[in-house]
């Protein structure tokens, strides 16, 4: 369907564990549409990071295909999935992984500076994103300088640094207080409409779940609906 923007059939992915060999993904199917924000729930270890990072192509399944956009990740090389991971998927992590030494300018530049985009282009692009999510005034402050809120609102802003089509969150509000995770996840919802997004959060908090178009939960493998 054409309104369809990621489609996942038949997923397996098993990781080895002494011995044994425990299969986290067991013929798993998603389909989300464009415009969408899924939420995706379930226990610690269940795979739903192991998920994000597949359609984000930093991981690859053991069988199973994954189309974005149209688009078979199976058929990219190395290089193709690097390029796709950085011009299609804006990626949000619980732990930020901003880059401490820089400033949160520069942090939110990076990823179009590794596209080959011009530094004025760069510069520019991130100073109107800091200021998307309010952080215009701390754009020469270093990650450890800035709150917790702060530093996720500055991992949303570089997430959104190359116009992503998919938006994927895995925990983006877990490491902050409620009033923070609160504030946090009206923002995301916010830019989700703004920029016209499809999204996928990966959370524990039901009542934030609540608030997307679907609630998934993750269970022996595969996804159910809520």
């Amino acid at each position: 369907m054409s309104d369809v923007l990621l489609e996942v059939r038949d997923l397996w992915k098993c990781f080895p564990s002494g011995a044994e060999v425990i299969e986290v993904l067991r013929g798993l199917e998603l389909c989300v549409r464009k415009g969408e924000i899924v939420a995706i729930t379930g226990e610690s270890g269940s795979g739903k990071s192991t998920l994000l990072h597949i359609i984000g192509a930093m991981e690859r399944p053991d069988r199973g295909s994954i189309a974005v956009g149209g688009r078979d990740l199976a058929e990219l090389d190395d290089e193709g999935r690097a390029r796709f991971r950085n011009e299609t998927i804006g990626f949000v992590f619980q732990f930020h992984h901003l880059l401490p030494e820089f400033s949160a300018l520069e942090n939110a530049m990076f990823p179009l500076l590794l596209r080959g985009a011009p530094f004025a282009e760069s510069r520019e692009t991130a100073e109107r994103l800091l200021r998307e999510v309010g952080l215009e005034q701390r754009a020469t402050h270093q990650p450890g300088e800035l709150s917790g809120g702060e530093q996720q609102r500055l991992a949303l802003a570089r997430a959104l640094s190359g116009s992503p089509q998919l938006l994927l969150a895995d925990e983006p509000t877990g490491n902050l207080d409620p009033t923070t995770a609160e504030r946090m996840f009206d923002l995301l919802l916010q830019i989700h409409r703004s920029r016209e997004l499809t999204s996928i959060v990966v959370t524990h908090n039901p009542g934030l779940a609540g608030r997307c178009h679907r609630r998934l939960r993750m269970a022996a493998g595969r996804l159910e609906e809520l």
